[in-house]
Formats: C-alpha cells, sequence, structure tokens
C-alpha cells in the first residue's frame, strides 16, 4: 500500500470537502467543521518540515486549530457547521474578543493562504531561494495583518529556512519522484484556491477580514 504524503492527504480530504457560499440568504453558508480542522492539521505538518523557522506560526495555528477542535467536540451536531459558529459569536459579540473561533477561522484561512502561495511558488520555481520562497509568501498572505512584533519574528525566523531542495526531499515519500510531488503541489493549490475564496467570501459576510493581530 503507498504510503500517501501530507499533500496527498490534503489533496483527499478537500476533494471530498464541499462549502456552500451564501446565496441571497447568507444563513444556509456551510463550511464543514471536521474537514476543515483535518486540512489544518495537515497544513500544519508540512510547515513543520521547513523547520524552526514556523515556530513563530505553529503554536497560534495549533491554539487555532485546538480552539475550533474543542467548539466542535463540545456539540458535534450543533458545531458541525463554522458558518453557524460565526452566526452564533456575532449574535452574542463575542466574534472579535479573546480567543473567540471567529478569529480561530480567520487566521487558519490566512494559514492556508500562506501554505497555498508557498506550494505554488515552489512548485513553479523549485531552484528558488526557500528564504525567499518563504519570505514572499508572508509579504502577501500574513504580514498585511501581523503587527510589528509578529512581523520581526518571522524576519528573524527566516534565517533559520532549510534549503528548497532538502525542503521538497523531506515532503516526498518513498515512492515519490520530484515529478510526482510537483504535480501533487499544484493539484492541492488548485484546490485551494477555489477553497479558500468561498471562506474568504463567508468572512466578508461576517466583516472578519480585516481583522488584524495585536
Amino acid at each position: 500500500m503507498e504510503k500517501r504524503s501530507e499533500i496527498g492527504s490534503a489533496i483527499e480530504e478537500l476533494s471530498m470537502m464541499v462549502i456552500v457560499k451564501p446565496g441571497e440568504k447568507h444563513e444556509s453558508a456551510h463550511i464543514p467543521t471536521k474537514p476543515f480542522v483535518s486540512v489544518c492539521y495537515l497544513v500544519l505538518q508540512v510547515l513543520d518540515k521547513i523547520g524552526p523557522t514556523m515556530a513563530v506560526l505553529r503554536q497560534d495555528v495549533y491554539q487555532n486549530i485546538k480552539t475550533l477542535e474543542l467548539m466542535h467536540e463540545s456539540n458535534t451536531s450543533v458545531n458541525s457547521n463554522l458558518v453557524e459558529i460565526l452566526k452564533s459569536e456575532a449574535k452574542e459579540g463575542n466574534a472579535r474578543k479573546g480567543s473567540s473561533c471567529s478569529k480561530a477561522l480567520v487566521w487558519l484561512t490566512r494559514t492556508l493562504d500562506f501554505t497555498s502561495s508557498l506550494l505554488q511558488t515552489l512548485a513553479k520555481d523549485p531552484e528558488k531561494r526557500m528564504e525567499q520562497v518563504v519570505e514572499e509568501a508572508y509579504e502577501l498572505t500574513l504580514k498585511p495583518w501581523h503587527g510589528w512584533i509578529s512581523s520581526a519574528a518571522f524576519r528573524v525566523a527566516l534565517r533559520l529556512v532549510p534549503e528548497s531542495k532538502t525542503f521538497v526531499n523531506i515532503l516526498r515519500t518513498d515512492e515519490e519522484n520530484y515529478d510526482t510531488l510537483k504535480e501533487k503541489m499544484q493539484m492541492l493549490v488548485s484546490l485551494f484556491v477555489p477553497f479558500l475564496e468561498d471562506i474568504h467570501c463567508i468572512l466578508r459576510l461576517y466583516n472578519l477580514d480585516k481583522i488584524k493581530s495585536t
């Protein structure tokens, strides 16, 4: 049996996930909580392979995943749809407070944006310096929402990134060659793009898309 990489597993999860975008009445919008959490865990494993650089990001990502996971586990039927959780927190006035699920979803979506951008560049230009690949993805997706402390910490951590070739080799399974991995990275990005567009559409609907870190 062929061993699946995190990228292969993420492709499978995303292929099966259906997001219902808001129509005229956004109450019908739907983001399945458990599959979303599963994809985030797989992405976390990919980020771990970049090494200590991602420690700056990792703890926040993990805490945000746990926030959604614990909310789901507290009532699996009621909280099976992330949009219902957003709606509930908006109604209670808690969406922007503390460690809300709304904020967790915003930051996890941005982390997926970052990962998608990183993999897209790497698949397109495998010879590009990994430090540059990570920095460009960060500038595009996370930096606009980070305060100066987070940005400064990330800049320091950039010095610790592995070479692109090393990272690609870590991502591969023993059965995969580079071309196979490249195809899978491109496939994952092609799934990420519409998936993330749909989530951003829902975040805008709940006025969550402009949240910044303090």
